[in-house]
């Protein structure tokens, strides 16, 4: 009896003949990857302005090499600093209530046993992360602004209303409350989806053994969503420093500059108001490599308490 060897293919071939047989869902990524590679990577060509005094009548080419004049520059900036503190503060608030609070509402949700009500919970709670960031500030400019329907009962009860968005410490706190209305539904998703993962014999054990609905979720859901927890952390730590332009774009004034200015603001004012260009490149390149720093960071962190990271 005689064995036919085939020839082995080469990984090259093998992964020809995979594409090939699946390239329906691959000619999805398509778009997305176009997007990434023109908004994303093609920018990261005139990271060269960061080291230039650049002038755009003379090109990238043309403008004069300062090596790290413009760093320099940073660190000798006491305003770099304070809108470097904001940035932090403001987002490590936010984090501190977005990424647990998730988790509880998913939670919570997962126990409504009635359809037609789980159904509508999950619309209304979604529906905000569809918003943009003008619409959200428009309603809360309703909600809290100096003739807001919330202001107007402060008003009657105390007689004076509240300055949400002229006083610094008020402004972080509508900051903080709208971001909390406008992602925690979305990011419900992610813990549903990890709470319908966990396996039911272990809830079927535990209620053998009498354990009531607060242990099953003390002792197995919420444990067996701490890597989920982790992931989204590590995630959400990568825009500590980048994150928030938009929102804070769309609600902040020049009253509150100096509790709500964060870097991506002081970025745009220095580089399309001021028309700074090298020094907010500089800026925003300084922004980036902090935040991978503490994305790396995280993940560590994350491997060492729950065995588990990014990548």
């Amino acid at each position: 009896m005689s064995v036919i060897n085939k020839p082995r293919r080469s990984a090259r071939q093998r992964f020809w003949t995979y594409l090939k047989g699946h390239w329906e869902l691959y000619a999805f990524l398509i778009p997305g990857l176009l997007v990434l590679a023109l908004f994303k990577y093609a920018p990261m060509s005139k990271i060269v302005i960061a080291f230039k005094n650049y002038k755009p009548r003379r090109g990238i080419a043309g403008s004069k090499w300062v090596g790290w004049a413009n760093f320099e520059r940073i660190f000798a900036e006491p305003v770099v600093w304070k809108v470097f503190r904001n940035t932090l503060e403001i987002n490590l608030m936010q984090i501190a209530i977005c990424v647990p609070l998730p988790m509880f509402m998913a939670i919570m949700m997962n126990e409504i046993n009635c359809m037609p009500l789980k159904k509508s919970v999950q619309t209304m709670v979604y529906l905000p992360h569809f918003f943009t960031w003008v619409v959200v500030y428009s309603i809360f400019f309703n909600l809290f602004g100096g003739m807001g329907m919330i202001n107007n009962v402060i008003k009657a009860i105390t007689g004076s209303p509240i300055q949400f968005f002229t006083k610094g410490g008020w402004f972080r706190f509508i900051l903080v409350i709208s971001s909390i209305w406008k992602g925690t539904g979305w990011s419900t998703i992610v813990y549903l989806a990890a709470i319908s993962g966990i396996d039911a014999e272990i809830y079927e054990a535990a209620i053998i053994d009498g354990a009531s609905k607060v242990k099953q979720t003390r002792y197995i859901t919420i444990p067996s969503l701490i890597p989920t927890l982790a992931l989204m952390l590590t995630v959400r730590m990568g825009s500590v420093i980048s994150g928030g332009f938009d929102q804070v774009l769309a609600f902040y004034n020049p009253s509150v500059y100096d509790s709500a200015d964060i870097l991506g603001t002081y970025i745009y004012r220095q580089g399309i108001g001021q028309a700074d260009f090298s020094f907010a490149t500089a800026v925003g390149l300084f922004e980036s490599v902090v935040g991978l720093m503490f994305v790396l960071l995280s993940n560590f962190f994350s491997k060492k308490l729950t065995g588990r990271n990014v990548w």
